[in-house]
């Protein structure tokens, strides 16, 4: 599957750009239910993996475009919670089919992992019933020149309907200055992402999915079995053991969307990942001190180290708060960061080559850790240590703060000249430009109609001596 993501990812920018998000997400829904019903019906192996990689470019598409959709449709005072529910859905998937693979696991027959493969077809269908009613991005109307309808759907968003609200005539005409300015650069849209005024953007959304999947995070949640085991842990303990964390991961992301506009998003990623680090060493100094090498555990080969007592305890202790850290600082703000650096022109194809990125890594882990925890074992923990430092060192210096700003206003962020730690949360000039709308209103001016162009560099790119 993530073969078919990195593909599905790689393609979604060019979809979403040509139909609309709401479209290349109608789209990706059709292309899982095709790869469920594939997989349902598999009469062989070579079935059920052409079914997976189907499903796997639904996920390309998905996972790289609903970020873009929800950032699109938001307010800059919400949009890092909005953006973020599609973590907290993400993991609220994981533990609900968990759970139903578990209780499939009692169904006698063939008819144990078709059902599995079928259910997971029920979401898809209900979204795509919810998308007809759903509207479309103001932002990709804008790039169509579609003005009318961009400035009806920013109403319908923000104010019920009232196209003469300040706030929507102020992020009205702030799209269009932002369009303005895009239509006139001649660069290709791919091109773009690495020309000059583009490649710090880019470098920052790529590198938050790359840290993302090397933080250790995925490896956690996705080989939890492995490390439990190699702490003696086995059979309905291992399980419940397993359900837990993915519990803790869902509980912790939930609180950081409360929080996240509060606090920022370069917190998030510079805290997370010392303490992350801090974590990995400590696990690794645990087993490499406390654990020996053994030949296979119940049958299986693959383990090859065991640690018992408290330093066990202690293992699992470190695993459970890894998940939780993972889950308050980077799981989320990794999509939300890399759906916000990207001007319009480039956002869909920006975030589809962050998602790339991301899933490409995802496949490479796959083959990499198993092997891993079979022949080097609790040095496997070093490796993913350093790279929560070099994370940490990266997001200190190379992460601008994002957190309060419009889309619009982060553009010029990005070519201000100011360092990433200088950057400050919170510093829109937005609610000044909806005062200056307002103060129009009452001289008679209707502000669309106004040809004064918009200053939304103002407020862009304040900053304060600060992480």
């Amino acid at each position: 599957m993530s073969a078919g993501s990195f593909i599905g990812a790689l393609a979604a920018g060019f979809l979403s750009d040509h139909v609309g998000r709401r479209w290349a997400l109608f789209t990706a829904c059709c292309i899982w239910i095709v790869g469920s019903v594939i997989q349902l019906s598999s009469q062989n192996v070579a079935q059920l993996v052409v079914g997976r990689v189907i499903n796997g470019l639904c996920v390309g598409i998905m996972s790289s475009q609903v970020p873009v959709y929800l950032a699109e449709l938001s307010p800059a005072h919400i949009r890092g919670r909005i953006v973020g529910i599609q973590q907290w859905a993400i993991e609220w998937g994981i533990l609900i089919m968990y759970m139903i693979s578990y209780g499939c696991t009692f169904i006698p027959g063939p008819g144990s992992f078709r059902t599995a493969w079928g259910v997971q077809a029920v979401p898809a269908l209900v979204l795509l019933g919810a998308l007809i009613f759903f509207p479309e991005s103001p932002r990709w109307l804008a790039s169509k020149d579609r003005w009318d309808d961009c400035l009806a759907t920013l109403a319908h968003l923000h104010a019920n309907g009232d196209t003469e609200d300040p706030a929507v005539q102020a992020e009205y005409l702030e799209v269009r200055e932002a369009q303005k300015i895009s239509s006139e650069s001649s660069e290709l849209p791919v091109v773009g992402l690495f020309g000059p005024r583009m490649w710090r953007a880019t470098t920052a959304g790529v590198a938050a999915q790359l840290w993302q999947q090397l933080l250790g995070g995925n490896v956690m949640m996705y080989y939890i079995v492995y490390v439990f085991n190699m702490a003696g842990l086995t059979g309905n303990v291992n399980l419940y053991s397993s359900a837990i964390q993915y519990v803790i991961f869902l509980v912790t992301t939930g609180i950081t969307l409360c929080f996240i506009e509060k606090i920022g998003r370069r917190p998030l990623f510079v805290y997370g990942a010392i303490l992350m680090c801090a974590l990995n060493f400590t696990v690794a100094g645990l087993m490499g001190n406390y654990g020996h090498g053994i030949e296979g555990l119940n049958g299986d080969a693959t383990i090859r180290w065991q640690v018992g007592g408290p330093p066990a305890t202690g293992v699992i202790a470190c695993s459970y708060i890894f998940v939780g850290i993972y889950g308050f600082t980077w799981a989320p703000a990794a999509w939300i960061y890399c759906a916000e650096v990207f001007p319009l022109k480039w956002r869909a194809k920006g975030v589809g080559l962050c998602t790339a990125t991301n899933w490409i890594f995802n496949f490479a882990l796959a083959y990499f850790v198993p092997p891993a925890f079979s022949n080097i074992v609790w040095k496997t923990y070093i490796i993913f240590g350093v790279f929560c430092f070099c994370a940490f060192v990266h997001s200190f210096v190379g992460f601008p703060e994002t957190g309060g700003k419009t889309l619009e206003e982060i553009d010029f962020l990005f070519n201000s000249g100011v360092p990433a730690w200088k950057t400050k949360n919170k510093s829109s000039g937005f609610n000044q430009r909806v005062h200056q709308i307002v103060e129009k209103q009452g001289a008679g001016i209707r502000p669309a109609d106004d040809p004064a162009k918009m200053d939304i560099s103002a407020g862009a790119v304040h900053t304060e001596n600060r992480t």
